[in-house]
């Protein structure tokens, strides 16, 4: 797009990643999840932080191709899908750490695979190689899923008895 200089457009990719990443920032892990029964398959805390930045950087990067490579008229439906799955990636700390509902967390976070995939599939036909790196993105939210479901199934007894 013409009328907004491409690196001030990176930059609000950055920033939107960014915000996202903020949520896991604010609801941190803390004492309540270290209690927490989790399979032996869980990464160790360190892992994430490293993992989530390569991520948010591939999404940033991915968005900003896309912007770049599609007229004003095609960019609705793709950069409406991505700037759906980022707010529900920045809900998903909120409601798993926040309000310590795994359950919810879940529910919420198979909505985000769902619009991950939705934003690789509109983000292809502008440009493959953006599409392709929200595939790791992907990847790692499936692991989450998993991950999520476990502790939560794991811990559900507990976790009832508290709400």
């Amino acid at each position: 797009m013409d009328t907004v200089p491409s690196w001030a457009a990176l930059l609000v990719f950055i920033a939107m990643n960014c915000a996202a990443a903020a949520s896991g920032l604010i609801f941190r892990p803390g004492q309540w999840y270290q209690r927490l029964d989790k399979p032996p398959w869980t990464p160790p805390n360190w892992l994430f932080g490293p993992a989530w930045s390569l991520l948010y950087a591939a999404s940033a990067a991915a968005g900003y191709l896309v912007w770049l490579s599609a007229d004003a008229g095609e960019l609705v439906l793709p950069l409406g899908l991505y700037a759906l799955q980022l707010a529900l990636n920045a809900a998903w700390s909120g409601i798993f750490f926040g309000m310590r509902r795994p359950d919810l967390a879940f529910g919420e976070l198979v909505l985000l695979w769902l619009a991950i995939v939705a934003t690789i599939f509109a983000f292809w036909p502008v440009r493959g190689d953006a599409a392709l790196l929200l595939v790791p993105y992907l990847a790692w939210v499936t692991f989450a899923g998993a991950l999520n479901f476990s502790v939560w199934r794991r811990n559900r007894a507990e976790l009832d008895a508290a709400a």
